[in-house]
């Protein structure tokens, strides 16, 4: 009876948001996909250096507290997961050895692991330490993980192999938490020894293991001969370079300074593309760009909230408008060549979820957002300071982005800030707009929960809203995809009305490397895999 009341709430939000027209999902620009391929039975060289430019600098390297895309990037190279994302946005063992077994009532967990392998530091794994990464992950003070991991009351092993995680309520995307962050395992001799500053000097089982880290410059990882696939681990040292410009990560390519690039600018990548020395991957995204609206992130993320005294983070009409505003299409083909896509909810495309009525776009319609912000009484234009990355194709985006809401009647002003820096805004709750977005999940649950859900350690806006607490309580909840499907429908309707996110493209990831380089992957989760790329034999790296 509760979830038809639930279903009944959630028409109502459609209804409080009738005001907002909605249209179909905008065309897809299609572009061909390339993963990369395994290397395979490929002739490689063995040894070597792989430098990477890396986009952005992590933050700290520390999987319970991590929420920067970058740093699971270097992650991917030195700690493995129970589970894993294939190139089909299928979910597969990793750490562990079969997918999760459920009970019947979905209340207990079992989860099967390795065993007969080694961190790098030589601790054995087992289900004990998966124990205590669990455990740390849901409990350590300022954890990004704990909302991801659903309402568990207890984790506990049985024997060496198997580790069961027992919940008060049943809780459907725990795998998917568990192929992401979650998921990371973590040397139990380097947590007793480093406690919070695990992150400065992280050990778990992967195909290399860290050696040392250059703040805002470099990031260095070696081999691990511990490692218990290392016959297909091929170079010696990969070095990830910190190179936040676009361009001159396009320049160090064509050089050969550099081997691989990530998140390369539409604005290079038709040239690049173009060089027979380079090669191109591309692939779709799970994640979404847009702004936080700051409506009550006075004390940091998943603290208490407190009113925020401004119209645009108490009046659900101004952002609304904002919403309005913004021509998402027009702005995705002139800012990024078409490469990218519009976004309109944190539903990803191309998954089971992705219903016309879970992907559905609000008009553009500037006319409608003046009236808006006339009946809120304010003065026109609006003023909202936005807080941008400082990065080329960021800035150019916002300065476009400027200009369609201003034909809504706002005065966007825009803040070009360092990533860092965002990232400790974005916590801190020291902003009144800021435009950040998420390289995505599988599963709903992970692209809607962490940011909407009262009290979340990754609810950067401050939102609160009962109503969407328990559409998420229930999606999560439940085994029945249909169910979940219908739940969170009605939470983008919620979404849509309050706005205190507003989503408006999903990149596409483009990822670049030179030809003398083989194996290197790039799924829909947004991480560049290089654990068992290589050197091909007939050219120098």
């Amino acid at each position: 009876m509760r979830l038809l009341r639930m279903l009944a709430l959630g028409a109502a939000a459609l209804a409080l948001a009738s005001c907002s027209q909605a249209q179909p999902a905008p065309e897809i620009v299609t572009h061909m996909d390339d993963y990369g391929t395994p290397v395979g039975a490929q002739p490689v060289r063995e040894g070597g250096n792989l430098v990477m430019g890396l986009s952005n600098d992590p933050d700290k390297l520390d999987p319970s507290t991590s929420s920067s895309l970058y740093m699971r990037y270097v992650m991917s190279t030195i700690c493995e997961k129970l589970y894993d994302n294939d190139s089909s946005g299928n979910l597969v063992p990793q750490l562990a050895t079969a997918l999760p077994k459920i009970s019947g009532d979905g209340l207990t967990v079992t989860i099967p692991v390795r065993t007969g392998i080694k961190f790098a530091d030589g601790t054995a794994f087992d289900s004990s330490a998966v124990q205590k990464s669990l455990e740390r992950h849901l409990t350590l003070e300022g954890s990004q993980r704990t909302g991801e991991m659903g309402p568990i009351t207890d984790i506990e092993t049985d024997g060496p192999s198997q580790v069961i995680i027992r919940y008060s309520t049943p809780f459907a995307p725990i795998t998917a938490a568990l192929a992401d962050r979650a998921g990371m395992i973590m040397s139990p001799v380097a947590l007793k020894e480093s406690g919070k500053d695990f992150g400065e000097h992280p050990v778990c089982v992967g195909p290399f293991k860290f050696v040392k880290r250059v703040p805002q410059a470099s990031i260095e990882v070696e081999r691990d001969p511990l490692y218990y696939d290392a016959q297909n681990v091929h170079f010696d040292t990969i070095t990830y370079r910190i190179m936040p410009d676009s361009k001159t990560r396009a320049a160090a390519l064509r050089s050969g300074d550099i081997q691989v690039a990530d998140t390369m600018s539409p604005l290079d990548v038709d040239a690049l593309r173009a060089d027979p020395k380079l090669h191109l991957l591309v692939s779709g995204s799970f994640g979404f760009q847009g702004i936080y609206i700051n409506l009550g992130n006075v004390d940091g993320a998943g603290k208490p909230i407190k009113p925020i005294d401004t119209p645009l983070a108490r009046d659900p009409r101004l952002r609304l408008a904002l919403s309005l505003s913004i021509d998402r299409q027009a702005l995705v083909n002139k800012a990024f060549k078409g490469w990218y896509e519009p976004a309109c909810t944190p539903i990803a495309p191309r998954t089971s979820y992705a219903t016309q009525a879970a992907t559905a776009c609000p008009l553009f319609d500037p006319e409608r957002s003046k009236q808006l912000l006339t009946a809120a009484g304010v003065q026109l234009p609006y003023p909202i300071t936005l807080q941008v990355m400082d990065v080329e194709d960021q800035r150019q985006y916002a300065e476009q982005l400027q200009a369609s809401v201003a034909k809504g009647g706002f005065d966007l002003r825009i803040v070009p800030t360092a990533y860092p820096d965002m990232l400790a805004a974005q916590k801190k709750g020291t902003y009144e707009a800021l435009y950040l977005g998420w390289s995505g999940r599988l599963d709903p649950d992970g692209n809607i929960s962490r940011f909407l859900t009262t009290g979340s350690s990754g609810n950067y806006s401050g939102y609160s809203s009962p109503a969407m607490d328990d559409l998420l309580g229930w999606a999560a909840h439940s085994t029945s995809g249909q169910r979940r499907g219908a739940l969170y429908e009605q939470a983008v309707r919620l979404i849509q009305r309050d706005n205190p996110y507003i989503y408006t493209y999903r990149l596409r990831n483009l990822t670049v490397h030179s030809t003398s380089v083989t194996g290197i992957e790039v799924y829909a989760d947004g991480a560049v895999r290089l654990g068992k790329a290589a050197f091909v034999t007939d050219r120098n790296s």
